[in-house]
């Protein structure tokens, strides 16, 4: 019974969905909207000042998870997180970092320049 529950949050994506995604992904890193999200260079999971530049786009729901390439599911984050969230649902990125005790503001190493 617990498959079932989980291959509901498991959509196929077919390579021509990812392919699409990550052309609109790539023509929006473009935009003049991008550029306002990442100018205060603050990552959107961690909150850590990491600079403009150091910032990657992120889809909050995953491509293969069904996420689309649009202002609403795209966020600014650090190389860290997106590292680490991989293809994590956002419940899912929640609990995995109400793993970490309270004072995990040392849970990721400071950026290099």
């Amino acid at each position: 019974m617990t498959e079932r529950r989980a291959e509901r949050f498991l959509p196929e994506a077919t390579g021509d969905d990812l392919r699409r995604e990550k052309l609109q992904a790539r023509a929006l890193r473009q935009t003049a909207w991008w550029k306002r999200r990442i100018a205060s260079g603050q990552c959107h999971y961690c909150r850590r000042q990491v600079g403009p530049r150091a910032l990657t786009m992120d889809h909050v729901v995953p491509i293969v998870r069904g996420g689309r390439s649009i202002r609403a599911n795209l966020v600014p984050c650090c190389r860290d997180c997106n590292a680490r969230k991989q293809s994590l649902l956002p419940f899912e990125w929640t609990a995995y970092l109400e793993g970490f005790p309270d004072d995990a503001e040392n849970l990721f190493p400071p950026p290099e320049p």
